[in-house]
């Protein structure tokens, strides 16, 4: 199903629909504010698996990282965050970042690396933060099943055709970018780039 939702007004409607389809095990495609991704509700165990299954890869071998609303979340999915840390958290959420995290036991095991981390992210985009926001909860959040990303996977219509049938929504939010998120390692104490992206790391290191 292709579902609408208004890039900066989401339809309440459309909005519940999307939730319920989360809260009984569905898979869906959103947008975020860099490319378009693929996500569960976190604790539908299932879920995690069908996307497994569908990337075709290992979950204890994943890296997926999580949708969050805001900061306060961190204290229920992460341990104890540095005040230094923080402030870098504080610096660049919401935005195009994720940051490689301790996580705590509220993390379900199928979403943990071997190294016990986690990556968060609080996307700048309406359409995601109103969608964790009323679920509750985060969001499990991978890229598209591709090699590699191309100018047609920013257009969710031709997203649609092509997963459409691999997952229960895709949410038509706009044009999605082609650029990925900048990760950052933090759980050493120092923050460390692991792959530059769409955020500038200069601008909050």
């Amino acid at each position: 199903m292709l579902l609408e939702l208004h890039p900066q007004n989401p339809n309440p409607r459309n909005l519940k629909q999307v939730i319920e389809c989360l809260r009984d095990g569905g898979v869906i495609i959103y947008p975020t504010d860099t490319v378009y991704g693929m996500g569960c509700d976190i604790f539908q165990h299932k879920a995690v698996e069908r996307i497994c299954r569908i990337k075709n890869i290992d979950p204890r071998k994943a890296h997926f990282s999580f949708i969050c609303h805001d900061l306060s979340h961190l204290s229920d999915y992460t341990k104890s965050v540095d005040t230094p840390i923080f402030r870098i958290l504080k610096r660049a959420l919401p935005g195009p970042y994720t940051f490689i995290l301790p996580a705590s036991r509220q993390v379900p095991k199928i979403i943990k690396t071997k190294k016990d981390t986690v990556g968060i992210r609080v996307p700048d985009n309406v359409i995601c933060q109103s969608i964790v926001g009323e679920l509750g909860n985060p969001l499990m959040s991978t890229s598209l099943p591709v090699d590699k990303y191309i100018e047609e996977y920013t257009d969710p219509e031709i997203i649609h055709e092509k997963f459409g049938h691999l997952v229960d929504i895709v949410v038509n939010g706009g044009t999605g970018g082609m650029e990925f998120s900048t990760v950052i390692d933090c759980t050493s104490g120092e923050p460390e780039l692991v792959r530059e992206g769409l955020g500038s790391w200069e601008a909050i290191a």
